[in-house]
């Protein structure tokens, strides 16, 4: 992991501090296309020109580790069975504790009938047994299914019946205890284990949690032969073999896709797949295997970027987690940084902007953090020089999705760190860029075309979806349906999402572009641009602002501040200030909240307008 000597130096906050640099603007669909293939290479004659930079070190063509994932936590256990892994609201648990646990768990699994290939949901927040149930399933092969426990009942059931888990796992809270039991009528779920929170907290707070809170505890029905209760399902000797793993074709997990473009998929990734992807960025951050680092999961491990980037990297490098629960909060994010001296702090742009702008910032050092990785959605290069400035930490950027487990590629911690792209591929990794219109065509250099991955982290296919498996995978190549291009020197610049494109006038107009330029004003801290609906120009750019805290800003000065930044066909035509914008579960900006907006409002006026034709006649 990179040293504090390696850290940039600090500069002062100062509104002139950073030079603004001009962005990239929206071509014409005709676009002349440079004379040199990516593919052609480098000057060392390499057919893949990321390798004229790739950092000092590691060797992209290195040997990646593809094995049974519980061996990840198997070998960590043995290797150091004193040290911290997990740190919850003060109580901490060793390697040994949770390896214990973790054969407890998984021998009480199969006692129930719970074996390989069986679907095992995890409708949990950040807590100790979330760990213990993910690994416990890895042992005995079953199939781990995530669900976010913010999903309201009706999610909860299309994904169970989507995915055909048999065995939910959560806790005994009454925001997500009742939602589970309903599906035992709902769907073919079979049973359901219940873990008391209160067993995971430290002395005191385990004995005033049922006092204080007695209203977040849910009443159970014990009485149901149905619930499995953790306190029984542990109560063995852990002794029990590991099932058979076969890691390249043995399902690890389903891991559904955001759905923010559409309805979730469900990604099957196998145990090669998911310890490729922890192994690929254990030596992308050069780890030692001696060096403890102290990694905050301020995002929830359901999610796949935590559950690589937090999750089975801190457990890959023999590193203390330090769970936030039960969500991301800025000032509790700071004040644990602080008090544990995080070193490490994987998040998602949103979250390095809302500490970056939090009023009382400069009350808390921050300055432990050696490196952060920012993953999830587009990292504005403003969002990156503030938090980088503030803390002095590396910040860089990565790339990845559900479907490749999901780090796909990722700038460098110690080499050429490039702004606004997305960096170079991980070992045993490639990328090219393919034609949008011809999917075996490869685009050329500087040339947009769609994102497309190959290597050991990507997917095995979607669940039960044959026709979007077959589009997704051509040729050995996963397509994305990301915009990007490539430059000389084999990074990758992230364009936008396909979905996204705003066709205006005939034009590709990229929201990123106009989103980046937007991220410049001084007075902004969040925004989002989509395309809605235009008589002239088939679909205009609409921009949506939130703005930072006693800043204000109106349109016409935005308009103003853009017109030397972007062209005249991507400035938006309508702008929008809202004190909130719709966000994912993991705090990444959505569009399709804003969309179905639009939509909504555009239906109801060609309703109100065939009403008043209609009146009129």
């Amino acid at each position: 992991m990179v040293t504090k000597k390696d850290k940039p130096a600090s500069k002062s906050k100062t509104t002139g501090a950073v030079k603004k640099k001009a962005l990239p603007k929206s071509e014409p669909v005709t676009k002349t296309a440079p004379k040199k293939k990516i593919s052609s290479g480098s000057s060392s004659g390499s057919k893949y020109p990321w390798l004229k930079k790739y950092p000092e070190g590691i060797s992209w063509d290195a040997k990646i580790e593809e094995s049974p994932l519980y061996e990840l936590l198997e070998t960590a256990a043995a290797k150091f069975p004193d040290r911290y892994l997990l740190d919850f609201l003060g109580k901490k648990y060793t390697y040994a504790e949770i390896s214990n646990l973790v054969d407890r768990a998984a021998k009480g699994l199969l006692a129930q009938g719970i074996k390989k290939g069986t679907r095992l949901g995890l409708f949990l927040p950040n807590c100790p047994v979330y760990v213990v149930f993910y690994y416990a399933a890895m042992k005995i092969g079953a199939t781990v299914v995530n669900f976010s426990p913010l999903y309201a009942a009706r999610e909860v059931a299309t994904q169970i019946d989507d995915s055909n888990t048999e065995v939910m796992v959560t806790l005994d809270l009454e925001a997500l205890y009742p939602k589970v039991y309903k599906m035992f009528e709902r769907t073919e779920m079979k049973k359901m284990i219940v873990c008391p929170l209160k067993d995971q907290l430290p002395f005191p707070k385990n004995i005033l949690f049922p006092l204080l809170k007695s209203k977040e505890i849910a009443k159970l029905h014990r009485q149901d032969k149905r619930l499995i209760f953790f306190n029984d399902l542990i109560d063995n000797d852990g002794q029990s073999k590991a099932a058979k793993i076969t890691p390249r074709d043995d399902i690890a997990l389903i891991q559904y896709t955001g759905g923010t473009t559409g309805l979730p998929k469900g990604a099957l990734l196998t145990h090669a797949n998911v310890t490729a992807n922890a192994s690929q960025a254990d030596m992308w951050f050069l780890h030692d295997g001696e060096s403890k680092e102290k990694v905050l999961a301020a995002l929830p491990l359901f999610h796949v970027f935590a559950m690589t980037a937090v999750m089975n990297l801190a457990v890959k490098m023999g590193s203390e987690i330090v769970m936030m629960f039960p969500r991301f909060n800025p000032e509790d994010a700071m004040k644990m940084i602080q008090k544990h001296k995080i070193t490490f702090f994987p998040a998602v742009p949103t979250i390095y902007n809302l500490i970056s702008n939090h009023p009382d910032v400069k009350k808390y050092d921050l300055s432990s953090i050696k490196a952060c990785l920012s993953g999830g959605a587009a990292l504005p290069v403003e969002v990156k020089r503030e938090f980088e400035e503030l803390t002095g930490c590396k910040l860089i950027e990565a790339y990845g999705l559900s479907e490749t487990s999901p780090a796909a590629t990722a700038n460098p911690l110690n080499g050429l760190n490039k702004e606004a792209s997305i960096g170079i591929p991980f070992p045993g990794t490639i990328v090219k860029i393919m034609s949008l219109e011809d999917p075996l065509k490869e685009m050329l250099q500087g040339e947009k075309g769609e994102i497309c991955i190959s290597g050991p982290q990507v997917m095995k296919g979607y669940w039960n979806r044959p026709a979007e498996t077959g589009a997704s995978l051509v040729k050995g190549l996963f397509h994305t349906g990301d915009v990007g291009y490539m430059d000389e020197e084999g990074y990758t610049f992230l364009v936008d999402r396909i979905k996204d494109l705003i066709i205006c006038s005939g034009y590709n107009v990229y929201p990123r572009v106009i989103e980046e330029a937007i991220y410049l004003h001084p007075a902004v801290e969040e925004t989002t641009v989509i395309g809605v609906p235009d008589k002239k120009r088939g679909e205009t750019p609409k921009a949506f602002v939130k703005l930072k805290a006693g800043r204000s800003l109106t349109a016409q000065e935005l308009e103003m501040f853009l017109e030397e930044k972007i062209s005249p066909i991507e400035m938006p035509k309508m702008i929008e200030f809202r004190d909130e914008l719709p966000k994912t579960i993991i705090g990444k900006l959505s569009k399709k909240e804003l969309v179905a907006e639009e939509k909504a409002k555009q239906d109801a006026e060609k309703e109100a307008s065939k009403a008043k034709t209609k009146k009129e006649k």
